[in-house]
């Protein structure tokens, strides 16, 4: 008899383990999904042109909210946690409102859900998200191309929109973005990499998006979300470490899972934590993962124009997961406001719809303005709220351009960051010890 199961998602490694795991799997019946963090995105249904042979009329996407009727209502066996980048006590918390329900509650696993690669396969994975990933990722494809490599970048998915139109999604140029309707959270993940003449895919079928990505490439970048493992067998695997949340390493899933799988773990911004975090930090990685090799690492920031916000009344925009469920108080925006005797301002004031209800959600943010866009209506909402602030400039602390999607009517200026080893051993030294390059 088919065992029903549930899957509890974000949009992400949700269809990931039912494309893998479950799709085609007879011993399975996969009765729904359940969708949180993300808006908009109950409601929906995963497609029958992605669900596969099994799945004639596809998978229905439900509230999570709903979690406990469903499972009675569908006659659930099993329930499958399949999101990231939350607490433990947040996992045990749901597992034990399934176990209450009388049903199994699981984890599946890197060997259970991972795609083998033709191409050798880099993954740079983190603890937490805002570690500084991005910047390993870009580090580590500058060096492969600049050894004469092909690479292509694959990015932990975003699929916000039409799933099935976004099956294979590939990046190498701005014009790509707007075929492709992207969020701001998407863009902000897609545009460093075709900023540097790079390529970048993503999309909803992993291991279609591999095969495509294998015909160009001669080596793979997992650029990883959250704190997400790999969808990809990985030949070498950096995980950040964030020395501005000690203890973070330990307490959050799956992030303590990528820590454990490391074969280098990187201490990023050690130029401006406390030494005594930093050496928490280590101690930790030494604790958890004591084979892994460790880069130290600074994320100095750049301010394209410093005169706009010099000795200004600004607005301080900050990348928006790094804020919300990241849990950072604090960005390289404002760590750039606070070089060049900035004064931010509360933007809660000015905050509008779902600009507004984030706040609410979200309390802890504070007094930064999290750049918020999943959709059309919330790319406006952000605007309006930078809009009626009563600031004089605007320190745009995320990884893209916001003035190019938004019309800003304030100066403002991009805070740009790069990863930068301290001390041995570095990136370059270990991928030529993997024989990368």
């Amino acid at each position: 008899m088919k065992k029903n199961v549930l899957i509890m998602g974000a949009a992400g490694r949700d269809f990931h383990n039912f494309n893998t795991f479950f799709r085609g799997n007879e011993e399975y019946n996969v009765v729904a999904f359940t969708a949180t963090q993300i808006p908009n995105i109950d409601g929906r249904k995963y497609p029958a042109e992605l669900a596969g042979e099994l799945y004639p009329d596809g998978v229905p996407i439900h509230h999570e909210n709903e979690l406990t009727d469903l499972i009675t209502k569908l006659d659930v066996h099993e329930v499958v946690f399949s999101y990231s980048d939350v607490p433990f006590e947040y996992v045990m918390t749901k597992a034990s409102i399934v176990n209450a329900a009388g049903v199994s509650f699981r984890l599946l696993g890197a060997r259970e859900t991972e795609v083998k690669s033709a191409k050798p396969v880099v993954s740079i994975l983190a603890v937490r998200t805002g570690c500084g990933k991005s910047q390993t990722s870009r580090k580590v494809v500058t060096l492969l191309r600049e050894a004469g490599k092909k690479v292509a970048a694959i990015r932990h998915p975003m699929p916000y929109g039409d799933l099935a139109a976004q099956k294979v999604q590939r990046f190498a140029s701005l014009d790509d973005l707007k075929k492709h309707d992207c969020t701001i959270e998407e863009i902000e993940e897609y545009e460093p990499h075709i900023a540097q003449g790079g390529v970048i895919y993503a999309g909803v079928d992993y291991e279609a998006i591999l095969r495509e990505a294998e015909k160009e490439a001669d080596v793979i970048v997992w650029d990883g979300g959250n704190n997400d493992f790999s969808f990809y067998r990985a030949d070498v695997t950096f995980t950040v470490v964030d020395p501005h949340r000690p203890g973070h390493e330990l307490m959050y899933y799956p992030g303590n899972t990528s820590l454990r799988m490391a074969d280098v773990a990187v201490i990023n911004k050690i130029d401006s934590a406390a030494p005594e975090n930093i050496l928490a930090v280590r101690n930790n990685v030494r604790a958890v993962a004591p084979r892994a090799r460790v880069i130290e690492a600074a994320s100095p920031i750049f301010v394209d124009d410093p005169s706009v916000i010099a000795g200004k009344k600004v607005l301080v925009v900050e990348d928006g997961p790094t804020l919300t469920h990241g849990e950072m108080k604090y960005g390289a925006g404002t760590i750039a406001a606070q070089n060049y005797g900035a004064t931010p301002i509360d933007p809660r004031p000015f905050a509008v719809d779902s600009i507004a209800e984030t706040y609410r959600i979200y309390p802890n943010v504070g007094t930064l303005l999290p750049a918020m866009g999943y959709g059309e209506k919330q790319m406006k909402d952000l605007e309006t709220t930078i809009n009626r602030s009563d600031a004089e400039a605007v320190v745009v602390g995320t990884p893209i351009d916001l003035g190019r999607l938004l019309k800003i009517d304030k100066p403002s200026t991009r805070v740009r960051y790069e990863l930068q080893e301290i001390g041995d051993p570095t990136v370059e030294q270990i991928l030529k010890e993997k024989g990368l390059l």
